[in-house]
């Protein structure tokens, strides 16, 4: 097991950031980390790299114990807010870092071209990063993370500031690890770019995980069903709870929205409304997007404060 967490809990004085941090990540998975802003991310985090301990629970990286220097050696950090030494060149940024790895000369001079090859920035060798964009920061800093061809990486908004290209390179870097079964802790407030690259995803609100699930299982459970009728009457929409608790009327429209679980329910759908007597106009099926998940199990507001 690559991360296995039992119980973490994190408590500033009497506030708790992390109540209850329980989730597993296995060799070569990207695992995606969701939550809103308030909802102990960023402590979470901390506390797996050994950068905060925890107040209750337990936890290995790697199968070492949290904060083993042995551990952290084989694992890469891209921190959301990030500040690097912009009077060095981009070759001197990651030379300097990869002596702080304990690299030799010889690795540091064939990793660091390699590496600015990969994010795209192999023509920017020699410049210095004063002069780059956040976009480019954030790509230098995605080599950062790599210089010591960890086993486990942790990326925090790794697209933040990144256009489209930027974030396809982003999304075809973490596939080359994944490859080369590196894991990676990817946590994103993009979620389109979660749910084309990661494997698993957790959902955390309040310091608490709420769910954990595959992004496969998504494409395998409910539908979203947008249904027109002729005179939907109150009858109809309590009879069509057999089919989904959260039946949703617009009135303005007249359209009726609910959740089947199985694809299988469409035809059963559609007939038992012409049996009923009722004229079907419309019944248009669509799978729910990570972020309509997001809502439905996180809820809708911002969990700040």
């Amino acid at each position: 097991m690559i991360i296995s967490t039992q119980n973490l809990r994190k408590e500033f004085g009497s506030k708790v950031a992390v109540a209850d941090l329980t989730v597993d990540v296995q060799p070569s998975e990207i695992f995606g980390f969701l939550g809103p802003n308030g909802a102990g991310k960023t402590t979470s985090v901390k506390m797996l790299l050994g950068l905060t301990w925890p107040t209750a629970g337990t936890a290995t990286l790697l199968g070492r114990p949290l904060g083993d220097r042995q551990a952290r050696a084989r694992i890469g950090f891209l921190p959301e807010h990030f500040r690097f030494h912009e009077w060095l060149t981009a070759a001197e940024f990651l030379d300097l870092h990869g002596r702080l790895y304990g690299m030799s000369k010889a690795k540091r001079k064939e990793a660091v071209p390699r590496l600015l090859d990969l994010v795209g920035l192999g023509e920017r060798m020699e410049t210095k990063l004063r002069a780059f964009s956040k976009g480019m920061l954030q790509r230098i800093g995605l080599a950062q993370s790599l210089l010591n061809d960890p086993d486990l990486v942790f990326l925090d908004e790794p697209t933040s500031g990144l256009d489209p290209l930027g974030r396809r390179l982003v999304r075809d870097v973490i596939k080359g690890l994944r490859e080369r079964g590196t894991a990676v802790f990817l946590n994103s407030h993009l979620l389109s770019e979660v749910e084309k690259t990661c494997d698993r995803v957790a959902f955390i609100r309040e310091g608490r995980i709420l769910q954990v699930t595959s992004l496969d299982a998504f494409d395998e459970e409910s539908l979203r069903v947008v249904l027109r009728v002729g005179q939907p009457t109150p009858q109809l929409l309590q009879e069509l709870a057999r089919f989904d608790r959260d039946v949703i009327l617009e009135k303005s429209n007249g359209r009726i929205h609910l959740c089947l679980t199985q694809e299988e329910q469409l035809p059963q759908l559609a007939q038992w409304i012409v049996t009923e007597g009722h004229t079907l106009y419309e019944l248009t099926p669509h799978r729910l997007s990570l972020e309509e998940r997001f809502l439905q199990i996180v809820g809708e507001e911002n969990g700040e404060g």
